[in-house]
Order: C-alpha cells, then sequence, then structure tokens
C-alpha cells in the first residue's frame, strides 16, 4: 500500500498522541508507522492496531510520512480516519 491514501485522505490524524487517541476511540481505517521511529515510541500504536485488526502500513522514513501528511517535519505515525 502507497503513500497515496494518506496522502488523499479528507480526514487523517499525524503524530502518535493523536492516532493512539484515534486507535482507542475505534475512528482508524488504516495507520502507517515510520519504520526509523523510536520502537518504544510506535510498539503501542503497532500493538492496538493489531489488536483492532487494522492494517499496518511500514513507510521507510519520519520524513517521508511527514511529507505524505503535508507537514514539514517528520511523523512516527500517522492514520486514516473512518
Amino acid at each position: 500500500m502507497s503513500l497515496d491514501r494518506i496522502r488523499l485522505a479528507r480526514k487523517r490524524t499525524i503524530g502518535t498522541n493523536q492516532t493512539t487517541k484515534a486507535l482507542q476511540q475505534g475512528q482508524v481505517e488504516v495507520v502507517y508507522v515510520a519504520k526509523d521511529a523510536e520502537h518504544r515510541v510506535t510498539a503501542p500504536i503497532v500493538s492496538l492496531a493489531n489488536q483492532r485488526g487494522l492494517n499496518v502500513v511500514w513507510v521507510d522514513t519520519m520524513k517521508q510520512l511527514g511529507k505524505a501528511c503535508g507537514i514539514e517535519v517528520g511523523a512516527a505515525a500517522a492514520a486514516v480516519i473512518k
């Protein structure tokens, strides 16, 4: 799965805190996680997504994920909202 879905999404979360909240509230369709982000930061998000049976799309770098989300800085995690 490419970054086009997060790039074109009408609603999305950017960052670990917002993504975690959306996951806990059951609002997420797909989760994106940067491979170069710290494991301790992304592990809870990946675990929660797996518990809910959601796809986790791994992105090579935080910079790529941030750019796909339309921000100038890197992002460890992001999600497409239902």
